[in-house]
Protein backbone atom coordinates (compact mmCIF):
# COMPACT_ATOMS: atom_id res chain seq x y z
CA UNK A 1 0.00 0.00 0.00
CA UNK A 2 0.90 3.59 -0.99
CA UNK A 3 2.03 5.56 1.75
CA UNK A 4 -0.85 8.14 2.61
CA UNK A 5 -1.66 12.10 4.07
CA UNK A 6 -3.75 12.24 6.78
CA UNK A 7 -7.16 13.18 4.93
CA UNK A 8 -8.41 16.34 5.93
CA UNK A 9 -11.62 16.55 8.60
CA UNK A 10 -14.14 17.56 5.81
CA UNK A 11 -13.00 14.28 3.92
CA UNK A 12 -13.30 11.91 6.65
CA UNK A 13 -16.85 13.21 7.27
CA UNK A 14 -17.45 13.00 3.65
CA UNK A 15 -16.36 9.32 3.84
CA UNK A 16 -18.18 8.45 6.83
CA UNK A 17 -21.29 9.77 5.91
CA UNK A 18 -21.35 7.82 2.61
CA UNK A 19 -20.62 4.77 4.45
CA UNK A 20 -23.75 5.63 6.72
CA UNK A 21 -25.62 6.38 3.80
CA UNK A 22 -24.97 3.13 1.89
CA UNK A 23 -25.16 0.86 4.44
CA UNK A 24 -28.29 2.39 6.76
CA UNK A 25 -26.01 2.00 9.95
CA UNK A 26 -27.70 3.35 12.83
CA UNK A 27 -24.88 6.02 14.13
CA UNK A 28 -24.26 9.56 13.44
CA UNK A 29 -21.15 10.06 11.06
CA UNK A 30 -19.80 12.36 13.39
CA UNK A 31 -19.68 9.53 15.88
CA UNK A 32 -17.41 7.29 13.47
CA UNK A 33 -13.67 7.54 14.95
CA UNK A 34 -10.99 7.86 12.43
CA UNK A 35 -8.77 5.29 13.81
CA UNK A 36 -11.59 3.16 15.32
CA UNK A 37 -11.46 -0.23 13.17
CA UNK A 38 -14.61 -0.78 10.84
CA UNK A 39 -15.00 -4.42 10.90
CA UNK A 40 -15.17 -6.22 14.44
CA UNK A 41 -15.55 -4.11 17.64
CA UNK A 42 -15.49 -0.67 15.81
CA UNK A 43 -18.32 -0.41 12.88
CA UNK A 44 -18.64 -4.30 13.23
CA UNK A 45 -18.98 -4.10 9.21
CA UNK A 46 -18.51 -7.72 7.39
CA UNK A 47 -17.61 -8.87 4.52
CA UNK A 48 -20.93 -8.07 2.79
CA UNK A 49 -20.71 -4.36 3.77
CA UNK A 50 -17.41 -4.04 2.04
CA UNK A 51 -18.80 -5.38 -1.13
CA UNK A 52 -21.59 -2.11 -0.95
CA UNK A 53 -18.84 0.57 0.32
CA UNK A 54 -16.76 -0.75 -2.57
CA UNK A 55 -20.03 -0.94 -5.22
CA UNK A 56 -20.67 3.26 -3.79
CA UNK A 57 -17.02 4.17 -3.54
CA UNK A 58 -17.05 3.15 -7.40
CA UNK A 59 -19.70 5.24 -8.47
CA UNK A 60 -18.92 8.18 -6.32
CA UNK A 61 -15.18 8.51 -6.79
CA UNK A 62 -14.90 6.86 -10.22
CA UNK A 63 -12.06 3.98 -9.08
CA UNK A 64 -12.39 0.55 -7.96
CA UNK A 65 -11.61 -0.82 -4.83
CA UNK A 66 -10.97 -4.71 -6.00
CA UNK A 67 -11.57 -7.99 -4.32
CA UNK A 68 -8.35 -9.27 -5.20
CA UNK A 69 -5.79 -6.14 -3.85
CA UNK A 70 -4.50 -7.49 -1.10
CA UNK A 71 -4.10 -4.30 0.82
CA UNK A 72 -7.70 -4.61 1.38
CA UNK A 73 -7.20 -5.63 4.69
CA UNK A 74 -5.00 -2.26 5.36
CA UNK A 75 -7.65 -0.01 3.39
CA UNK A 76 -10.87 -1.08 5.25
CA UNK A 77 -8.51 -1.27 8.84
CA UNK A 78 -9.90 2.25 9.39
CA UNK A 79 -12.54 5.19 8.33
CA UNK A 80 -8.90 7.14 8.32
CA UNK A 81 -7.24 4.82 6.12
CA UNK A 82 -10.09 4.44 3.45
CA UNK A 83 -10.70 8.12 3.06
CA UNK A 84 -6.67 8.54 2.80
CA UNK A 85 -6.80 5.78 0.21
CA UNK A 86 -10.19 7.09 -1.83
CA UNK A 87 -8.59 10.74 -1.93
CA UNK A 88 -5.02 9.04 -3.26
CA UNK A 89 -7.46 7.28 -6.26
CA UNK A 90 -10.02 9.18 -7.09
CA UNK A 91 -10.73 10.08 -10.33
CA UNK A 92 -14.33 11.79 -9.81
Amino acid sequence: MTTHLKPSPEFLLEVAELLVASLNLDVSPSDIQPEAPLFGEGLGLDSIDILEVALVVSKRYGFQLRSDNQDNIQIFRSLENLAAHIAAHRTL
